[in-house]
Protein backbone atom coordinates (compact mmCIF):
# COMPACT_ATOMS: atom_id res chain seq x y z
CA UNK A 1 0.00 0.00 0.00
CA UNK A 2 0.84 3.55 -0.62
CA UNK A 3 1.72 5.63 2.18
CA UNK A 4 -0.28 7.90 0.30
CA UNK A 5 -2.83 5.95 -0.45
CA UNK A 6 -5.25 6.95 2.71
CA UNK A 7 -9.04 8.18 3.14
CA UNK A 8 -10.16 11.78 3.11
CA UNK A 9 -8.70 12.43 -0.42
CA UNK A 10 -11.47 15.59 -0.48
CA UNK A 11 -9.41 17.47 -2.98
CA UNK A 12 -9.69 15.28 -5.46
CA UNK A 13 -13.27 14.13 -5.00
CA UNK A 14 -14.64 17.80 -4.45
CA UNK A 15 -18.15 16.96 -5.04
CA UNK A 16 -18.34 13.93 -3.19
CA UNK A 17 -19.56 13.44 0.82
CA UNK A 18 -16.17 12.21 2.18
CA UNK A 19 -16.85 8.56 3.65
CA UNK A 20 -13.77 7.39 4.01
CA UNK A 21 -12.08 9.65 6.69
CA UNK A 22 -12.70 8.50 9.97
CA UNK A 23 -12.92 11.84 12.10
CA UNK A 24 -15.90 13.11 14.35
CA UNK A 25 -18.73 14.33 11.88
CA UNK A 26 -20.01 17.01 14.42
CA UNK A 27 -16.75 18.57 13.81
CA UNK A 28 -14.35 19.94 16.34
CA UNK A 29 -15.71 21.74 20.30
CA UNK A 30 -16.22 25.39 19.54
CA UNK A 31 -13.38 25.71 22.41
CA UNK A 32 -10.60 24.58 19.97
CA UNK A 33 -12.03 26.70 17.04
CA UNK A 34 -11.83 29.50 19.28
CA UNK A 35 -8.30 28.90 20.28
CA UNK A 36 -7.11 28.09 16.84
CA UNK A 37 -8.49 31.88 16.18
CA UNK A 38 -6.55 33.30 18.88
CA UNK A 39 -3.34 31.31 18.01
CA UNK A 40 -3.61 32.63 14.25
CA UNK A 41 -2.62 35.77 15.80
CA UNK A 42 0.31 34.38 17.23
CA UNK A 43 1.99 32.76 14.26
CA UNK A 44 4.62 34.94 14.28
CA UNK A 45 6.61 33.35 16.99
CA UNK A 46 8.03 29.91 17.35
CA UNK A 47 6.13 27.35 19.57
CA UNK A 48 7.30 25.75 22.37
CA UNK A 49 9.87 23.39 21.38
CA UNK A 50 9.09 21.18 24.54
CA UNK A 51 5.31 21.60 24.51
CA UNK A 52 5.15 21.97 28.03
CA UNK A 53 1.55 23.68 28.62
CA UNK A 54 0.18 20.63 26.56
CA UNK A 55 1.93 17.72 28.00
CA UNK A 56 1.10 19.19 31.37
CA UNK A 57 -2.83 18.67 30.05
CA UNK A 58 -2.11 15.51 28.37
CA UNK A 59 -0.56 14.08 31.99
CA UNK A 60 -3.55 15.70 33.97
CA UNK A 61 -5.54 14.10 31.77
CA UNK A 62 -4.62 10.59 32.23
CA UNK A 63 -3.17 10.65 35.67
CA UNK A 64 0.68 10.59 34.81
CA UNK A 65 3.80 12.02 35.53
CA UNK A 66 4.80 15.01 32.60
CA UNK A 67 7.85 13.18 31.64
CA UNK A 68 5.41 10.12 30.27
CA UNK A 69 4.38 12.29 27.31
CA UNK A 70 5.46 12.61 24.41
CA UNK A 71 3.78 14.90 21.33
CA UNK A 72 3.81 14.66 17.67
CA UNK A 73 2.53 16.17 14.17
CA UNK A 74 -0.50 13.22 14.27
CA UNK A 75 -0.41 9.95 15.50
CA UNK A 76 1.79 9.47 11.81
CA UNK A 77 4.72 10.80 13.11
CA UNK A 78 4.72 9.12 16.23
CA UNK A 79 4.19 5.79 15.23
CA UNK A 80 8.01 6.54 12.54
CA UNK A 81 9.59 8.23 15.46
CA UNK A 82 8.69 4.94 17.59
CA UNK A 83 10.33 2.84 15.15
CA UNK A 84 13.17 5.65 13.80
CA UNK A 85 14.14 6.07 17.79
CA UNK A 86 13.93 2.12 18.61
CA UNK A 87 15.16 0.38 15.70
CA UNK A 88 13.65 -2.52 16.60
CA UNK A 89 15.11 -5.71 14.74
CA UNK A 90 11.82 -7.19 14.08
CA UNK A 91 8.12 -6.02 14.30
CA UNK A 92 5.29 -8.11 14.75
CA UNK A 93 1.87 -6.65 12.92
CA UNK A 94 -1.50 -7.79 12.46
CA UNK A 95 -3.15 -8.28 9.22
CA UNK A 96 -5.12 -6.21 8.04
CA UNK A 97 -4.10 -3.38 10.35
CA UNK A 98 -2.90 0.27 9.37
CA UNK A 99 -0.46 0.79 6.87
CA UNK A 100 1.69 3.08 8.24
CA UNK A 101 3.23 0.79 11.14
CA UNK A 102 4.88 -1.87 8.14
CA UNK A 103 6.08 1.81 6.50
CA UNK A 104 7.89 2.84 9.43
CA UNK A 105 9.09 -0.55 10.19
CA UNK A 106 10.49 -1.09 7.20
CA UNK A 107 11.85 2.85 6.65
CA UNK A 108 13.42 2.16 10.06
CA UNK A 109 15.16 -1.33 8.47
CA UNK A 110 12.82 -3.68 10.63
CA UNK A 111 12.29 -6.85 9.34
CA UNK A 112 7.82 -7.01 9.74
CA UNK A 113 5.86 -10.50 10.87
CA UNK A 114 2.64 -10.70 10.47
CA UNK A 115 -0.31 -12.14 12.25
CA UNK A 116 -3.55 -12.73 9.85
CA UNK A 117 -6.85 -12.66 11.19
CA UNK A 118 -9.86 -14.22 9.07
CA UNK A 119 -13.31 -12.74 7.99
CA UNK A 120 -14.92 -16.39 9.78
CA UNK A 121 -13.86 -14.69 13.02
CA UNK A 122 -14.51 -11.31 12.69
CA UNK A 123 -10.93 -10.46 11.91
CA UNK A 124 -10.56 -10.53 15.74
CA UNK A 125 -6.61 -11.31 17.26
CA UNK A 126 -7.05 -14.51 18.94
CA UNK A 127 -4.68 -15.80 21.71
CA UNK A 128 -2.83 -17.76 18.79
CA UNK A 129 -0.87 -14.15 18.65
CA UNK A 130 0.62 -14.98 21.98
CA UNK A 131 2.73 -17.92 20.02
CA UNK A 132 3.61 -14.93 17.38
CA UNK A 133 5.55 -13.49 19.94
CA UNK A 134 8.77 -14.86 19.97
CA UNK A 135 12.39 -14.43 21.27
CA UNK A 136 13.52 -12.09 18.65
CA UNK A 137 10.26 -10.16 18.65
CA UNK A 138 11.51 -6.82 19.16
CA UNK A 139 7.99 -4.46 18.74
CA UNK A 140 4.57 -5.18 18.49
CA UNK A 141 1.97 -2.81 17.22
CA UNK A 142 -1.82 -3.15 18.04
CA UNK A 143 -4.68 -0.79 17.20
CA UNK A 144 -7.47 -1.17 19.51
CA UNK A 145 -10.38 -0.28 18.15
CA UNK A 146 -8.35 -1.70 14.45
CA UNK A 147 -8.22 -0.15 11.55
CA UNK A 148 -10.22 -0.42 9.37
CA UNK A 149 -11.63 -3.43 10.99
CA UNK A 150 -13.17 -1.59 14.27
CA UNK A 151 -13.00 -4.79 16.06
CA UNK A 152 -11.02 -4.81 19.81
CA UNK A 153 -9.18 -6.49 21.37
CA UNK A 154 -10.24 -7.79 25.09
CA UNK A 155 -8.21 -6.20 27.88
CA UNK A 156 -7.91 -9.66 29.38
CA UNK A 157 -5.89 -10.81 26.60
CA UNK A 158 -4.30 -7.62 25.47
CA UNK A 159 -2.63 -7.81 29.03
CA UNK A 160 -1.13 -11.16 28.29
CA UNK A 161 -0.06 -9.88 25.14
CA UNK A 162 2.15 -6.86 27.18
CA UNK A 163 3.13 -9.45 29.65
CA UNK A 164 4.82 -12.12 26.48
CA UNK A 165 6.41 -8.99 25.28
CA UNK A 166 7.68 -8.23 29.07
CA UNK A 167 9.19 -12.11 28.71
CA UNK A 168 11.04 -11.69 25.75
CA UNK A 169 12.06 -7.78 25.92
CA UNK A 170 9.69 -6.89 23.11
CA UNK A 171 8.19 -3.28 23.37
CA UNK A 172 4.55 -3.50 23.14
CA UNK A 173 2.74 -0.29 21.19
CA UNK A 174 -1.02 -0.02 21.77
CA UNK A 175 -2.48 2.32 19.19
CA UNK A 176 -5.62 4.05 21.35
CA UNK A 177 -6.69 6.27 18.67
CA UNK A 178 -10.40 5.11 18.32
CA UNK A 179 -10.78 4.21 21.92
CA UNK A 180 -12.54 7.24 22.66
CA UNK A 181 -15.57 6.23 20.44
CA UNK A 182 -16.27 3.22 22.64
CA UNK A 183 -18.59 3.25 25.39
CA UNK A 184 -16.38 0.70 27.11
CA UNK A 185 -13.50 3.11 26.70
CA UNK A 186 -12.19 3.21 30.57
CA UNK A 187 -12.42 -0.95 30.35
CA UNK A 188 -10.23 -1.05 27.32
CA UNK A 189 -7.97 1.33 27.85
CA UNK A 190 -4.10 0.16 28.73
CA UNK A 191 -3.36 3.48 29.98
CA UNK A 192 -3.10 2.23 33.39
CA UNK A 193 -0.49 -0.36 32.40
CA UNK A 194 1.99 2.63 31.98
CA UNK A 195 3.22 3.23 35.25
CA UNK A 196 4.56 -0.51 35.74
CA UNK A 197 5.30 -1.65 32.43
CA UNK A 198 8.36 0.64 30.48
CA UNK A 199 8.06 -1.71 27.31
CA UNK A 200 4.81 -0.37 27.10
CA UNK A 201 3.66 2.94 24.48
CA UNK A 202 0.07 4.15 23.99
CA UNK A 203 -0.53 6.04 21.11
CA UNK A 204 -3.57 8.41 21.47
CA UNK A 205 -4.64 11.46 18.61
CA UNK A 206 -6.67 14.39 18.96
CA UNK A 207 -7.37 14.09 15.32
CA UNK A 208 -10.36 11.34 15.75
CA UNK A 209 -12.27 12.41 18.32
CA UNK A 210 -11.65 16.33 18.24
CA UNK A 211 -11.75 16.42 14.62
CA UNK A 212 -8.69 17.84 14.09
CA UNK A 213 -6.82 16.23 10.99
CA UNK A 214 -6.26 19.68 9.20
CA UNK A 215 -3.95 20.83 12.81
CA UNK A 216 -2.19 17.62 13.34
CA UNK A 217 -1.78 16.37 16.92
CA UNK A 218 -1.18 13.24 18.36
CA UNK A 219 0.59 11.77 21.39
CA UNK A 220 2.20 8.93 23.24
CA UNK A 221 2.32 7.70 26.96
CA UNK A 222 5.85 5.40 28.27
CA UNK A 223 7.02 5.24 31.58
CA UNK A 224 10.43 4.85 30.40
CA UNK A 225 12.61 7.71 30.21
CA UNK A 226 14.84 6.38 28.05
CA UNK A 227 12.32 5.59 25.34
CA UNK A 228 10.61 9.37 25.09
CA UNK A 229 14.25 10.28 24.87
CA UNK A 230 14.91 8.57 21.66
CA UNK A 231 11.51 10.25 20.88
CA UNK A 232 12.40 13.15 21.02
CA UNK A 233 15.37 12.75 19.25
CA UNK A 234 13.58 11.73 16.17
CA UNK A 235 11.62 14.13 15.38
CA UNK A 236 12.74 17.61 14.23
CA UNK A 237 12.52 20.76 16.52
CA UNK A 238 9.03 22.55 16.91
CA UNK A 239 7.83 19.04 15.56
CA UNK A 240 4.34 20.27 16.64
CA UNK A 241 3.04 23.58 15.42
CA UNK A 242 1.29 26.53 17.72
CA UNK A 243 -1.97 26.09 16.48
CA UNK A 244 -1.78 22.29 17.54
CA UNK A 245 -0.72 23.06 20.66
CA UNK A 246 -3.25 26.08 21.45
CA UNK A 247 -6.07 23.44 20.02
CA UNK A 248 -5.07 20.44 21.84
CA UNK A 249 -5.19 22.63 25.31
CA UNK A 250 -8.55 23.68 24.29
CA UNK A 251 -9.96 20.40 23.55
CA UNK A 252 -8.80 18.92 26.84
CA UNK A 253 -10.81 21.44 28.49
CA UNK A 254 -14.02 20.82 26.19
CA UNK A 255 -16.58 19.43 28.84
CA UNK A 256 -18.95 16.83 28.12
CA UNK A 257 -17.95 16.71 24.14
CA UNK A 258 -16.41 13.59 24.76
CA UNK A 259 -19.08 12.07 26.40
CA UNK A 260 -21.97 13.46 23.76
CA UNK A 261 -20.07 12.56 20.39
CA UNK A 262 -20.06 8.69 22.30
CA UNK A 263 -23.31 8.62 22.19
CA UNK A 264 -24.71 10.21 19.08
CA UNK A 265 -22.42 8.17 17.00
CA UNK A 266 -23.16 4.55 18.79
CA UNK A 267 -26.93 5.37 18.17
CA UNK A 268 -25.49 6.74 14.39
CA UNK A 269 -23.59 3.39 13.98
CA UNK A 270 -26.43 0.83 14.91
CA UNK A 271 -28.73 2.63 12.60
CA UNK A 272 -26.12 2.72 9.88
CA UNK A 273 -25.08 -1.02 10.84
CA UNK A 274 -29.23 -2.16 10.09
CA UNK A 275 -29.19 -0.98 6.85
CA UNK A 276 -26.38 -2.35 5.82
CA UNK A 277 -27.57 -5.34 6.69
CA UNK A 278 -30.86 -5.41 5.30
CA UNK A 279 -29.23 -4.17 2.06
CA UNK A 280 -27.47 -7.82 2.04
CA UNK A 281 -23.89 -6.64 3.06
CA UNK A 282 -21.93 -8.29 6.03
CA UNK A 283 -20.66 -6.78 8.57
CA UNK A 284 -18.20 -6.86 11.15
CA UNK A 285 -18.57 -5.30 14.81
CA UNK A 286 -16.98 -2.16 15.38
CA UNK A 287 -16.67 -0.41 18.43
CA UNK A 288 -15.05 2.65 16.13
CA UNK A 289 -16.32 5.37 14.53
CA UNK A 290 -16.51 3.59 11.14
CA UNK A 291 -17.98 0.06 9.95
CA UNK A 292 -16.28 -2.21 8.15
CA UNK A 293 -17.89 -4.44 5.30
CA UNK A 294 -18.43 -6.87 2.38
CA UNK A 295 -19.80 -5.73 -0.72
CA UNK A 296 -19.71 -6.15 -3.98
CA UNK A 297 -16.74 -5.81 -6.28
CA UNK A 298 -16.37 -2.01 -7.56
CA UNK A 299 -19.04 -0.48 -5.17
CA UNK A 300 -16.60 1.81 -4.74
CA UNK A 301 -16.91 3.20 -8.08
CA UNK A 302 -19.89 3.31 -8.22
CA UNK A 303 -20.99 5.38 -4.86
CA UNK A 304 -18.35 7.82 -6.44
CA UNK A 305 -20.21 8.76 -9.21
CA UNK A 306 -23.38 9.06 -6.53
CA UNK A 307 -21.38 11.33 -5.17
CA UNK A 308 -20.33 9.08 -2.19
CA UNK A 309 -16.48 8.30 -1.37
CA UNK A 310 -15.79 5.19 0.81
CA UNK A 311 -12.45 3.86 1.84
CA UNK A 312 -11.75 0.95 -0.56
CA UNK A 313 -10.14 -1.63 1.73
CA UNK A 314 -8.78 -4.22 -0.96
CA UNK A 315 -5.04 -2.71 -0.89
CA UNK A 316 -4.90 -3.33 3.01
CA UNK A 317 -2.38 -6.55 3.67
CA UNK A 318 -4.70 -9.54 4.42
CA UNK A 319 -7.81 -8.02 2.00
CA UNK A 320 -8.60 -8.38 -1.26
CA UNK A 321 -11.49 -6.77 -3.29
CA UNK A 322 -15.14 -5.82 -2.10
CA UNK A 323 -14.18 -4.86 1.41
CA UNK A 324 -15.00 -1.56 2.42
CA UNK A 325 -14.83 1.07 5.21
CA UNK A 326 -17.40 4.22 5.90
CA UNK A 327 -17.00 6.49 8.42
CA UNK A 328 -20.78 7.33 10.90
CA UNK A 329 -21.98 10.82 9.79
CA UNK A 330 -24.13 12.86 10.56
CA UNK A 331 -28.04 10.94 10.44
CA UNK A 332 -28.73 12.95 6.81
CA UNK A 333 -25.48 12.15 5.34
CA UNK A 334 -26.31 8.39 6.67
CA UNK A 335 -29.38 8.13 4.80
CA UNK A 336 -28.47 9.65 1.73
CA UNK A 337 -25.53 7.60 1.40
CA UNK A 338 -28.15 4.48 2.06
CA UNK A 339 -30.35 6.08 -0.76
CA UNK A 340 -27.26 5.38 -3.10
CA UNK A 341 -26.21 2.19 -1.76
CA UNK A 342 -30.08 0.89 -2.63
CA UNK A 343 -30.24 2.06 -6.01
CA UNK A 344 -26.78 0.42 -6.97
CA UNK A 345 -27.58 -2.64 -5.15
Amino acid sequence: MSRRDHGGDIYRNKNAIDFSSNCNPYGPPEEVVEAIREAALKVGSYPDPLSSDLKKGIAGRFGLPEECVFTGNGAAEIIYAICSGLRPGKVLIPAPAFSEYEEAARQAGSTVDRYYTKPDHDFIIGEDFLERIEGDTDLVFLCNPNNPTGTVTERELMKAILKRCRQVGATLVVDECFLPFSERHDQLTMVREIPENKNLIVIRAFTKLYAMAGVRLGACLCSDPGVIEKLNMSVQPWNVSLLAQEAGLAALKAGDFEERTVKRIRDEREQLRTSLEEAGLRTFPSEGNYLFFKGPEGLYGKLLKEGMLIRDCSNYEGLGEGYYRIVVKRHEDNAAFISALERIL
